[in-house]
């Protein structure tokens, strides 16, 4: 009976400090198509005049696209974009990166990690 009641207290705890997130990639393919699909694309590599391709993205050094035009900010940012720099990002992305392009951010914590598990599907 103490294991159940552990895991259901652990279960709260981590919900409640949102480390505990659905990751549905369907969901975060409507979403992304609904929220990010105007300016990012997905079917080829190539960028699109508003934003970078997001095919790939994933594991991607940041600002790496050799057809996309990136703010200063977003080029002097090292590293690769992990499901966890994509989340932080996706946040905030003008608190996570000050000085870049990309004002919108999906503020709800459950559309950021379906969106990050769909864009690990996006290759």
């Amino acid at each position: 009976m103490r294991v159940v009641y552990a895991g259901l207290a652990l279960s709260i705890i981590m919900a409640a400090s949102g480390t505990a997130q659905a990751q549905d990639a369907a969901t975060g393919k409507a979403t992304f198509m609904g929220r990010c699909g105007a300016c990012h694309q997905v079917e080829t590599v190539k960028s699109g005049p508003i934003a970078p391709s997001l095919k790939g993205v994933v594991g991607r050094k940041i600002a790496s696209l050799p057809d996309f035009n990136y703010s200063d900010a977003l080029k002097a940012k090292s590293g690769r974009w992990t499901p966890a720099e994509i989340e932080i990002f996706l946040a905030s992305p003008l608190k996570a990166v000050p000085g870049t392009k990309m004002m919108m951010a999906v503020t709800n914590a459950a559309d950021r990690a379906n969106v990050v598990a769909y864009l690990k599907t996006v290759k």
